[in-house]
């Protein structure tokens, strides 16, 4: 059952009555000061297999075949899930791409658990709960997702469309490109040990995916953050062996999850290693654990059958530089009418834009996400005149959002 919270709402008093002078029993004038508190039930958790995920195509695609789309959103952070909620609202319908696995961006990858305090609304709120909270209200729209692809390039044609390929070999004919990339794609810092990278994937991790399949394995985790020692006392409890790595004997982590560690540590049920991984383990052609050179300059063998390695993430601007527009600072100049660069027909919000008094926060990039949207509609149709519709009356708007 989904935890409610509470919300301290005044009174509404009418100014008639306020002004009246007239007193009584019920009159609301005198209870000014009182609050009342609204039970709002949060929202379920929203699986993140409910979306639609296309898998990458392989091989040259002819134009013919090509998926066609009218918007194009590069990123499906939550400036890009706004993104998608503002075009369904003008019946526009989008396909956004992602360079990680899943949707949500930073707030999923980096802090998925950091409590957000300055969204309308919302008194407090988890980074993954926004997230959550967005794949909600832009399921009447039934985005398309296309993940763990980074786009190479865009081309801008004589029809005004464009032809987008990523890095899986998918291909796009779009009508409009949003990039909502905020400081780049992101990519994980490696674990950086020669060979390493034939068995990322199998034996070599990044993230979690699915806990249940390394409770019973001997895991060796690399990082000294949240990520690394939360994973680590998590399965410090389950796995048969679990050891913790670190560069140095200081933690980034919660000093909470620090404590812990040190007495998991302490009852032998994790082992934690000051120093820095040096070599790939292998019998034969399979993995066979780590190499940790550590501090003290001594070498251990650590037998493992998975790593995990917690380093973070680093951000890339990418292709994105080489698509001709207009950059300042390794941003993306916009207007702040239609949040349009220089480029006809490609738009930017969110963090990987800059214009006079740019403000780097999620609520900036929700506005500037609305005013995009218009942008994207009158490149689309020109032809169209625009209408200020509000979701509260317009029966078009509320037939979109499933509610009319």
């Amino acid at each position: 059952m989904p935890q409610p919270y509470l919300v301290p709402v005044r009174p509404i008093v009418s100014r008639k009555t306020q002004s009246s002078g007239v007193s009584s029993s019920t009159s609301t004038s005198s209870a000014l000061p009182l609050t009342l508190s609204l039970i709002i039930p949060r929202p379920p958790r929203v699986p993140l297999l409910e979306f639609t995920r296309f898998p990458p195509c392989r091989g040259a695609l002819s134009v013919s075949t090509a998926i066609q789309t009218e918007v194009v959103i590069v990123g499906a952070g939550p400036c890009g899930l706004f993104q998608v909620f503002e075009l369904g609202l003008l019946g526009i319908k989008a396909h956004l791409l992602d360079s990680l696995g899943n949707p949500g961006g930073q707030c999923t990858e980096l802090y998925p658990d950091k409590p957000i305090y300055d969204i309308p609304a919302l008194p407090v709120c988890g980074a993954q709960e926004l997230v959550d909270r967005l794949m909600q209200q832009i399921k009447p729209f039934e985005p398309q997702f296309h993940l763990g692809q980074e786009v190479l390039e865009v081309t801008p044609r004589v029809d005004r469309r464009f032809d987008v390929v990523t890095s899986a070999g998918t291909r796009f004919d779009a009508g409009a490109i949003v990039i909502a990339a905020g400081v780049g794609s992101f990519q994980p810092r490696r674990l950086g040990v020669p060979g390493g990278e034939v068995f990322e994937g199998r034996n070599i991790h990044y993230r979690v995916k699915g806990a249940d399949a390394y409770r019973e394995q001997r895991l060796v985790i690399f990082g000294g953050g949240d990520s690394a020692l939360d994973w680590a006392l998590e399965f410090a409890t389950t796995a048969p062996s679990v050891t913790l790595v670190h560069r140095r004997s200081e933690f980034r982590a919660a000093p909470a999850s620090v404590a812990r560690m040190r007495e998991l540590e302490a009852a032998g049920k994790l082992r934690f290693i000051e120093g820095l991984a040096e070599a790939v383990l292998t019998q034969g052609e399979a993995f066979a654990g780590v190499r940790v050179k550590a501090a003290d300059g001594s070498l251990h063998d650590l037998p493992a059958d998975h790593v995990f390695a917690f380093f973070g993430l680093h951000p890339k601007l990418g292709p994105v530089a080489e698509w001709g527009m207009e950059l300042e600072r390794k941003a993306l100049k916009v207007d702040t009418e239609k949040f349009q660069t220089s480029v006809p027909g490609i738009f930017a919000i969110g963090d990987i834009n800059t214009y006079p008094g740019k403000k780097k926060l999620i609520l900036s990039g929700f506005h500037e996400a609305a005013l995009a949207a218009f942008g994207v509609q009158a490149w689309l149709y020109p032809e169209k005149k625009q209408f200020l519709q509000y979701t509260t009356t317009s029966p078009v708007m509320q037939k979109r959002l499933g509610v009319g």
